[in-house]
């Protein structure tokens, strides 16, 4: 069967470098840390006592207090980013078959706030079981994209991806697919998260898995360097306005890109730990290129899953020189997870759109905070390291992986007739 063309016309962002999709690209663009000592709890009883949260933001200039006391962060942070995302795709809800319309979001863990909430509350009581009435909707990881289809009137396929930091881009791909076959014409796809708690920082330490460089928050976040020690945790949202190109050209959208390809594996090997020789990762971007109908020399950028830890980085680079060959020198390959942190469920997201917008203005975000090589990489590969570098991006690929060996790749190209 003859599979239907994809495309972008709406993007949001939440992050820790920027509230809105312009500020989020000034931040990547001019190499912005998002890393600061944490704000939301004390943390100076934790090993890690920094993270890369949302700043300055107004909740009460997006939802109702009322509403809000209803959500978790979570599903706030998706609802503000589907905002702008369905403002800038410029859709006409009166005139858009609604039917049609679907909402599939990631979260690789969803309300931890609300539950660390409750619990905590409940094994500080008398034993009384006092739990407030909105507790389990605010928690499940699904009610983001109930939220979402609620207040606009959505009523396509309307569901939440798990599948841990690859989640984002899950659904991502899940709504590619659903498009492609016919059965939605537009979908409000993405991913976000809240895990700055702590119950997330005390549980990803007790797994080693974040940086303690707690005296230099702003450079802890470092892929590829020799010292890098863990990621950052970060908290946000990244929302995809992704639309049938037919129906976007009869209402004349202005479209971002289009999304060529998306594949997705698994390592097998290890609940946390990635493949040492990036197996499920070479596996992943493979399968996209021949989804996408692609060559290893069409892509000039590749978005890496890049978290700063020290076997993700090294496994990661394996895969990327064993797909892409002696053109993986041609590349530019860079880590915007430097400065906004992992987001875990929605960093595929919030990469995506970094990658669109790579397309988009023919710059490369920069892998920042690099300081001292690591022999492990070959030289001649384009880390991008420290400051944004101009080159006309035709296509670009982004990878997320996720503990449990998920692998998620997606390739979004040039949009041409």
């Amino acid at each position: 069967m003859n599979l239907r063309r994809v495309v972008v016309t709406g993007l949001g962002a939440l992050t820790p470098i920027g509230n809105t999709v312009p500020e989020f690209w000034k931040g990547l663009s001019n190499g912005v840390s998002g890393a600061a000592p944490i704000t939301k709890f004390d943390a100076s009883l934790f090993k890690t006592q920094f993270a890369c949260e949302v700043k300055g933001l107004d909740l009460d200039q997006f939802i109702e207090r009322k509403e809000a006391r209803k959500m978790d962060p979570f599903a706030q942070y998706a609802l503000i980013a589907a905002d702008e995302a369905i403002r800038d795709s410029g859709l006409d809800l009166e005139k858009t078959n609604l039917l049609r319309v679907g909402v599939i979001l990631g979260a690789g863990i969803g309300g931890l706030k609300s539950f660390q909430d409750e619990v905590s509350g409940f094994a500080l009581g008398d034993g009384t079981p006092r739990y407030n009435p909105f507790f389990i909707p605010k928690m499940i990881a699904d009610i983001s994209a109930g939220f979402i289809s609620i207040k606009y009137g959505f009523k396509g396929p309307n569901f939440v991806t798990v599948s841990a930091c690859a989640s984002a881009t899950n659904s991502i791909i899940d709504a590619f697919n659903y498009i492609r076959l016919g059965k939605a014409d537009i979908f409000v796809s993405g991913g976000s998260e809240a895990a700055v708690v702590e119950a997330g920082v005390g549980g990803f330490n007790a797994l080693k898995a974040l940086s303690q460089r707690n005296d230099s928050p702003e450079t802890a976040s470092r892929p590829f360097d020799k010292d890098r020690d863990g990621f950052v945790l970060g908290e946000g949202a990244g929302i995809l306005i992704l639309e049938e190109y037919e129906h976007a050209k009869a209402r004349g959208a202005k479209i971002y890109a289009e999304l060529v390809g998306g594949g997705m594996t698994a390592d097998a090997y290890h609940i946390t730990a990635p493949h040492p020789e990036g197996e499920g990762a070479s596996n992943v971007m493979l399968q996209t290129l021949e989804d996408a109908g692609m060559k290893p020399e069409d892509i000039d950028y590749v978005n890496v899953h890049g978290t700063s830890t020290p076997l993700g980085d090294v496994s990661e680079v394996k895969a990327i020189q064993k797909v892409f060959g002696e053109h993986a020198f041609n590349l530019n390959i860079s880590s915007t997870k430097s400065m906004t942190g992992h987001l875990l469920g929605a960093a595929g997201a919030v990469e995506a759109i970094a990658s669109i917008l790579a397309i988009k203005n023919n710059l490369i975000p920069p892998t920042i905070n690099h300081f001292t090589d690591d022999e492990v990489f070959d030289k001649r590969l384009n880390l991008t390291f420290n400051k944004a570098q101009k080159r006309e991006v035709r296509a670009a690929l982004s990878n997320t992986f996720g503990f449990g060996g998920h692998n998620c790749s997606v390739i979004f190209k040039k949009i041409s007739e």
